[in-house]
């Protein structure tokens, strides 16, 4: 029996804490006191983590290389996140596109740095996200994935294992799933 576990990475903005919605185009609170946990998350984190999972949030933070954002306020809200819900580890990619790094979603590195830094099986594991790039990095990872349908005006992903339209209504999905995996009767 492996001793690497199942884990569901969360992108942060739009599953976690609302994004911040402009002209129909998701953006990051720009401070703490733009911060607002999306509803129910609280309740679902504490179901997926006493379930037996992983929590890992895996967020793209562009704003940082664009210097919109200041790495304080990304903290803060991280801060927060950790406070409220019952949240294991947080990587953050601080790059844009035309750094052409690994973390970047939809690129699977910070997947697979989490995958290897705490031991997750990443056959096992499910990433929840808003937008395309989460789920195509979750699908190059080797993992399930779970679309949460935002409505934004932009491109959706090509598949999802699972489309609804936030956190609470994935966790028996994802805790069925998984369940037989990662708990003895």
């Amino acid at each position: 029996m492996s001793d690497r576990r199942p884990a569901v990475f969360l992108d942060r903005d739009g599953v976690l804490n609302e994004a911040i919605v402009v002209d129909c185009r998701p953006q990051p609170p720009r401070s703490l006191a733009e911060f607002r946990l999306e509803a129910g998350v609280e309740n679902a984190c504490r179901r997926l983590h006493q379930a037996g999972l992983v929590l890992v949030v895996v967020s793209n933070q562009p704003d940082l290389a664009r210097g919109t954002i200041e790495r304080e306020a990304v903290n803060e809200v991280n801060a927060a996140l950790r406070q409220a819900l019952a949240l294991d580890a947080i990587y953050i990619c601080p790059h844009d596109d035309a750094d052409a790094c690994e973390c970047r979603k939809p690129a699977p590195g910070m997947l697979l740095a989490a995958a290897r830094e705490l031991r997750l099986d990443l056959s096992r594991s499910v990433m929840v996200g808003d937008r395309w790039r989460d789920v195509e990095a979750g699908r190059r990872a080797g993992t399930a994935t779970v679309f949460l349908e935002k409505g934004y005006q932009e491109p959706a992903p090509a598949s999802a294992d699972l489309v609804v339209s936030a956190l609470p209504e994935a966790v028996d999905w994802i805790v069925g799933r998984l369940r037989p995996h990662t708990i003895r009767e």
